[in-house]
Formats: structure tokens, C-alpha cells, sequence
């Protein structure tokens, strides 16, 4: 498996240097971004076909891997699933950027027609479908009946408490970060990647493979902004609050309204817009 960050060399200029402008050359951590291919199949003798390649940062790809299928409705739970397991590619079989999925017995096996074959970059979570109708997936969990409710003073102190807990962002400052947090404020589970969508599938994979599906009484924070993907991963997984410490879009807000889902934005400092569920976020 690949190095979550790799140290490169750089000129670093510093313009308001106190002895005048520097220009030093320098090693310097950088994240690490490198394809993961994901192929599914049924038991049996047969290879597993190449179902999707998404770039992410190496580093719980079992989840990753999980948490994608679950997210677009390939899977249901862990007993969906006989075996996961990381290996090597043919072409660079020195690098483990393969992650080899069974399916269990009875469990039909996702089509590979161009449909459902997906490419995600690390900025992009549906960059791979083909139609309007592919992005759209259905949760199995009614959100709209989660009980939650979470003062605003808590919600509020917890983009610091994500942001502590971040360790590959302290070393290389490219990290996105998705946390599963307790209505009460304490932080359950934290992954990082540099795609905001692979943080909270490897969230997502996590609670797959702890049998913790649906995270309801949960809620779930990301360092980014709020987008489609982002909301309809959360409810793929029954977690009936998402925040986000930027902007969502108008998708965002109208899946969230949807579904049944508190949608949380610019969730930053003392301050926080509620663009949908405010009966989730109390107020003393």
C-alpha cells in the first residue's frame, strides 16, 4: 500500500522575511494521491470485474471500498459482502492499489455497462455516470423519523475538535477530513483523503464493517462543503445530520429537504446556517 504523504523538495519564498525577501529550497510533506481500482464479482473461480477507479489517499481502503458500494446502493450491509481484500495490480504489483470485493451468495452482482462504471476524481464523487438516473440512489433508512437533537452550542465547537483530531492535515495541509460524531459531541470515527467524498465513504465503509449501519442518533461533519454526493451518502447511510463547515449547493439542501435530512452550513466560529431539519438543532 501506498504512503499517505510523501516528503518532496521545494523553493519556498517568503516575501515579508524580516532579513528581506528568501528563497530557500526546502523538503516539504505533500499529501499522497494515487488510483484505487475496486472490482466486484460473485463466489466462485471467476475474476472480478473493474467496477470503479476513484483517486484517493492510501490508507483504509477496505473502508473506502465498503463504504462506496453502500453509498451507491450496491450493497446493503457487511453480510452482503464474503470477502474484501487489498491487493496488488498487475502493473505495479510492488504498490497494493486494488481492492478485491466477493459478494455473498445471492447477491447480484453490480452491472458494468458504461452506466456503472464510474472514475472519480478526488474533487468528484459521480464524475463516472452516464445518466441523470445513475446519480440518483435511495437510502434504506427513513432519516425523517430520526429522533436526534443537538444543541447549536455543541455543533459549534465541533469543527475544532474535528480539526484536532486531523493528523494528516497538521502534516501536509491537503486533507479533507469527515467525522461520525455522538449527539453530545464526542467524536466516534475520523478519516482523511484528499477527496471530500472518499473522507466520508471510509467514514461510511468503517460502520459497514462494524455492523453499526444506519448511524442514526449520529451526526456527520466534513471539512469541505456541503455537496449532492456528500448529502446523499449521508442518508445512504442513516445518518440524519450532516454539517459542513463551507457552503452546500442547491442540490444539497433540496436532497436534505427530501429526505428528511438537517443540513448544516458555514459551520464556523459561533455561527451556523440551518438550510433544512432545524427542528434538529436546539437552540437555549
Amino acid at each position: 500500500m501506498g504512503r499517505a504523504a510523501d516528503r518532496r523538495g521545494v523553493i519556498r519564498i517568503d516575501l515579508d522575511a524580516a532579513e528581506g525577501r528568501t528563497s530557500v529550497r526546502r523538503p516539504d510533506t505533500i499529501a499522497a494521491e494515487e488510483p484505487l481500482e475496486i472490482r466486484v464479482g460473485a463466489a466462485g473461480p471467476g475474476r472480478r470485474r473493474p467496477l470503479a477507479v476513484t483517486m484517493r489517499t492510501p490508507g483504509d481502503d477496505l473502508d473506502l471500498a465498503l463504504g462506496f458500494l453502500l453509498t451507491e446502493g450496491l450493497i446493503r450491509s457487511t453480510d452482503d459482502v464474503q470477502t474484501a481484500q487489498l491487493c496488488a495490480g498487475a502493473e505495479t504489483p510492488n504498490t497494493y492499489n486494488v481492492v478485491d470485493v466477493v459478494l455473498a451468495p445471492g447477491v447480484p452482482e453490480p452491472a458494468t455497462d458504461p452506466a456503472r462504471n464510474f472514475y472519480t476524481t478526488s474533487s468528484c464523487g459521480v464524475c463516472g455516470k452516464a445518466s441523470i438516473e445513475a446519480v440518483r440512489t435511495r437510502s434504506l433508512f427513513p432519516v425523517r423519523d430520526d429522533p436526534l437533537t443537538v444543541p447549536a452550542a455543541v455543533l459549534a465547537d465541533l469543527p475544532d475538535r474535528l480539526r484536532a483530531s486531523q493528523r494528516g492535515f497538521e502534516r501536509t495541509g491537503g486533507l479533507h477530513a469527515a467525522g461520525l460524531f455522538t449527539p453530545d459531541g464526542k467524536l466516534v470515527v475520523l478519516r482523511e483523503d484528499v477527496g471530500r467524498h472518499n473522507a466520508v465513504d471510509k467514514v461510511i465503509g468503517w460502520a459497514v464493517r462494524e455492523r453499526r449501519l444506519p448511524l442514526a442518533n449520529h451526526l456527520l461533519l466534513v471539512s469541505g462543503r456541503a455537496s449532492f454526493e456528500l448529502t446523499q451518502k449521508a442518508w445512504m447511510a442513516g445518518v440524519p445530520l450532516l454539517a459542513a463547515v463551507s457552503a452546500p449547493s442547491t442540490l444539497a439542501v433540496d436532497l436534505a429537504e427530501e429526505a428528511g435530512l438537517t443540513l448544516v452550513g458555514f459551520l464556523r466560529g459561533r455561527t451556523m446556517n440551518v438550510y433544512a431539519g432545524p427542528q434538529r438543532v436546539t437552540v437555549d
